[in-house]
């Protein structure tokens, strides 16, 4: 059993935090590269998914089921969905949703969780406490709330806006509510936290190339920032 499991879909994203561990040991689960180590004195294991839903999943369970987490995180980039999140921004989600899952011929919400009964998948109180402390001290934009994902590539600021409407999202990416999901399922605690790479405005073509290394970066920092006061 670890403390603590950080889910990432890109290298960027977590090998900054691999780079901090000590005592590190790698195994491949499933075709997943995992790094067991200490990271700023708590047992920790981090792992590359991919980008996307299936990958995420994949890559939770594997993860619940070999090294027992107490806790997971998923961390890395993703578009804003408002005004208030401008690229290098930190989105804490309370909650996530599957902004592509779409029953709604049949008379559900769009997102509806057929099996789960619900749309939104709610996030542990306290690590959205500790990522708000460890948000604080980084002088950067910052908003809690909904975080929606889904197998697509979200960049038009019209999409962008029909999700921030449809979902009351305040961002939006590929893997959050797939980890959530798993997480919820097996009674593990988890957050979903992401720093923004391109705007709310529908230059997400454009932002993305230049602004993705950028906010790694800043969700790294915050990560181990957080790391600090568990």
């Amino acid at each position: 059993m670890v403390e603590l499991g950080i889910i990432a879909a890109m290298e960027k994203e977590a090998i900054p935090l691999i780079e901090k561990m000590t005592e590190t040991v790698t195994e491949t689960v499933s075709g997943i590269r995992f790094t067991r180590g200490i990271l700023l004195g708590h047992t920790t294991v981090v792992a590359v998914c991919g980008i996307g839903k299936v990958f995420a999943a994949l890559c939770a369970e594997s993860m619940i089921l070999r090294y027992q987490p107490q806790k997971i995180i998923n961390t890395g980039v993703a578009g804003a969905l408002t005004e208030g999140l401008p690229v290098g921004g930190l989105a804490i989600a309370d909650r996530v949703a599957q902004h592509d899952m779409d029953t709604s011929a049949l008379g559900d919400p769009v997102g509806f969780l057929s099996g789960l009964d619900t749309v939104y998948l709610p996030c542990d109180p306290d690590l959205i406490a500790r990522l708000q402390a460890a948000a604080a001290d980084m002088a950067v934009p910052v908003q809690v709330g909904a975080i929606a994902s889904g197998d697509r590539f979200v960049s038009t600021a019209g999409e962008k806006r029909k999700l921030n409407a449809d979902f009351e999202a305040i961002a939006c990416e590929m893997e959050g509510a797939a980890v959530g999901q798993v997480c919820f399922v097996n009674k593990v605690p988890f957050a979903v936290v992401r720093a923004i790479s391109d705007s709310v405005d529908g230059q997400a073509e454009m932002e993305y190339p230049v602004f993705a290394e950028m906010a790694a970066k800043q969700s790294v920092a915050l990560i181990c920032r957080m790391a600090e006061s568990l």
